[in-house]
């Protein structure tokens, strides 16, 4: 008997560990990417010596890496290696004051009531709640599919269903981190993680305080040879399961035969399949795969607001500096009215927080010698037609400035190379509709319940993998996405 076809569209870090999952499973797989390279946001850039990881840079929740080399009968450690950090992130604000994020968190809640000060039960409390979020909605909202009677039928989802008042939804979580911390440095430092999924925290359920625990208790790392080195490993692994990787194969159409997908259309000519599994945005998956059958487009979804995405310029610096750290964020003034240029006017505050990583620090031949590689993202609006060539212009002269006052020191000739991405380069390196980082936006309490499902209501053996559907996006999400739609075909 044949081993069934399944054809994934898209290599970004979802497809990779679908088409593992799968192959583990018997199928054949073929992955077609429109890059002549995989990762999606997960790539790298090599120029004049620097080398950058192009995308995301904080690597949280190994055990899903990892999880797939041992599906795959690997033990993970001999195919992939990584660090975890004693320090999470350093913290800068405009009045001059600091702290580090240490992992450890009776260090950070000493760090905390050392340098902010901050009071320790109330730090306690706060990591408590996050922790108790998380147990509620781990197993139900993010390792399972929303869309299956099956889920609502186990006894742990049952007893997290009545739970749910205690994971915060009736609340954004600026109020919700208001009511832990009477410093608004603290606020605001709690109040970042709703950019980890690109919503606003003035707007997003206090659901989303489940990030801390994630970053927190079960730690940040950094792989040994990058964060790009995710992509690579992983998909050395599928290789070596016997998946076959399309590149510069832009998909022109998902075939479909009557209510069922057959294949894809590749230069014309149909590939079959017995299942096709897009990674690809799902905007751009109705909108540019399926355009001949409007009557299938979940307009709702599709209308749905989008992420925040990103302003990322890539620097090389002719200098090192000992006071920074991997990860390291130049908080702005008024968050407030940073979120409110974002979400409201559409663009960018004259006073953005600015995210500075420096993967020189760990892996020192990222940058030539005495150099450090700095990767300096800011979030922007997702694009909906702004002048980008003005606003990058200055928005860069506003970064300089704000990074020379807080760090002392003029860095504008330090620096000896640039490459910038931007929300337009964003959407067509990785066909993110409007350039918007994850899809859509977290910004109402059903949020969780709105994304697109993992397999399609209305199409016979269609799947979809990757940030833009459930559970959302990030690196940890995407991988349990790649595992919710295996699960699903079995």
């Amino acid at each position: 008997m044949p081993q069934p076809k399944a054809i994934i569209i898209g290599a970004g870090i979802a497809g990779i560990a679908t088409a593992i999952r799968l192959a583990v499973k018997g199928y054949t797989i073929e992955v077609f990417e429109e890059n002549n390279y995989p990762g999606g946001k997960l790539s790298e850039i090599n120029l004049n010596g620097y080398r950058f990881d192009a995308g995301p840079s904080l690597f949280t929740m190994p055990q899903y890496v990892d999880a797939l080399f041992t599906l795959a009968g690997k033990t993970p450690a001999q195919e992939f290696s990584y660090q975890k950090l004693d320090v999470v992130c350093q913290y800068f604000y405009p009045d001059g004051s600091s702290f580090k994020a240490f992992t450890d968190e009776e260090q950070f809640v000493k760090e905390l009531a050392d340098k902010v000060p901050a009071d320790a039960a109330a730090i306690k409390a706060y990591f408590k709640n996050s922790a108790r979020i998380y147990a509620i909605t781990n197993h139900v909202f993010l390792e399972r599919s929303l869309h299956r009677l099956k889920t609502f039928l186990r006894w742990d989802t049952i007893r997290s269903i009545l739970r749910l008042p205690r994971i915060d939804a009736f609340r954004n979580m600026h109020r919700a981190n208001q009511s832990f911390f009477a410093d608004k440095r603290m606020v605001q430092f709690a109040d970042r993680y709703a950019t980890y999924n690109g919503s606003n925290p003035y707007r997003a359920p206090a659901t989303l305080n489940v990030i801390p625990h994630l970053e927190q208790h079960f730690g940040a790392y950094f792989p040994t040879e990058g964060m790009y080195s995710i992509t690579t490993s992983l998909v050395k692994l599928a290789e070596s399961l016997g998946v076959q990787f399309r590149y510069n194969s832009p998909v022109e159409e998902i075939v479909l035969d009557g209510q069922k997908a057959k294949g894809i259309k590749l230069k014309g000519q149909l590939i079959p399949a017995d299942i096709v599994i897009s990674n690809m945005d799902v905007w751009f998956t109705y909108k540019r795969l399926l355009s001949s059958h409007p009557k299938l487009q979940p307009k709702r979804i599709l209308q749905q607001e989008r992420s925040s995405s990103a302003l990322i310029f890539y620097w090389g610096i002719k200098k090192q500096f000992p006071q920074l750290d991997l990860h390291n964020i130049f908080f702005s003034a008024n968050y407030e009215q940073e979120f409110s240029a974002i979400w409201q006017q559409k663009t960018i505050s004259a006073d953005p927080t600015v995210y500075l990583n420096i993967s020189s620090k760990l892996k020192p031949d990222d940058a030539p010698e005495g150099c450090e590689n700095w990767f300096v993202m800011i979030n922007v609006p997702s694009n909906t037609g702004q002048d980008w060539d003005t606003l990058i212009a200055e928005a860069r002269a506003h970064i300089i400035t704000k990074l020379c006052s807080m760090l002392g020191e003029d860095i504008a000739p330090l620096i000896t190379f640039e490459s910038i991405l931007d929300p337009r380069s964003i959407e067509s390196k990785t066909s993110s509709y409007q350039g918007s980082l994850y899809g859509n936006s977290s910004n109402n309490q059903m949020a969780a319940f709105l994304r697109h499902a993992n397999r399609s209501s209305k199409v016979g053996n269609l799947y979809f993998c990757g940030g833009s559907v459930h559970p959302g996006g990030g690196i940890p999400l995407a991988l349990l996405s790649a595992k919710i739609v295996s699960d699903w075909i079995g």
